[in-house]
């Protein structure tokens, strides 16, 4: 295997594949705006974060086993399908066409970020968010398959929910939930979840 001891960065170019990067990369790996349109070839183990963000992904078959942080945001991912499995602190996945979570990390340390995509549904998703949990501006009608317990904030903002069904049941630190097809009050909530810090309607 060719590893690569520190920083590897090929980002802002217009690449056609990844063909040829090292397999391990001890720091991080920036790929991000190179017009790809698949890892293929690209790192298996990235012990810094993988930015693959703001190209034309359509599948993230070929991506990294672990990375640190993995920030794939701003493709046209539908799928999270051949992604890393293992994600020590972050994984966002934010502004895709993503309609399912099937393929996400299910232990995230601190922060998941599927926002501004066209789920209906977080089942699939992470069991278990150390830190923030953000699934606003999705189509999302209730919140079942959320983690039982986020360990910062939860916002579920600028979706269709017409009911709590599926809220984790402890929240550490603030839960926003305004934008949404139904208006509910902090009763409401409280009544089925622990929300240690404030709420916002």
């Amino acid at each position: 295997m060719y590893k690569w001891d520190g920083n590897f960065f090929i980002w802002n170019n217009n690449l056609q594949s990844l063909k040829g990067c090292p397999d391990i990369i001890t720091g991080n790996f920036n790929c991000h705006r190179c017009g790809l349109y698949s890892l293929e070839g690209g790192p298996i183990r990235v012990n810094g974060t993988y930015y693959c963000h703001n190209n034309n992904l359509v599948s993230l078959i070929g991506g990294p086993k672990y990375a640190e942080r993995f920030i794939c945001s701003n493709n046209k991912l539908t799928s999270l399908k051949g992604g890393p499995k293992e994600v020590a602190i972050t994984f966002n996945c934010s502004g895709n066409f993503l309609t399912s979570l099937d393929g996400a990390p299910t232990d995230v340390k601190l922060i998941f970020n599927c926002s501004e995509n066209d789920l209906e549904t977080l089942i699939g998703g992470p069991t278990y968010v150390g830190g923030d949990f953000w699934c606003n501006d999705n189509k999302l009608t209730s919140l079942e398959g959320a983690p039982e317990e986020v360990g910062g904030d939860f916002n579920c903002s600028g979706n269709k929910l017409k009911t709590l069904r599926g809220i984790p049941k402890i929240i550490y630190g603030s839960f926003e939930c305004y934008n949404n097809g139904h208006q509910f009050s902090k009763e409401e909530i409280r009544k089925v979840c622990d929300v240690k810090g404030r709420i916002f309607i």
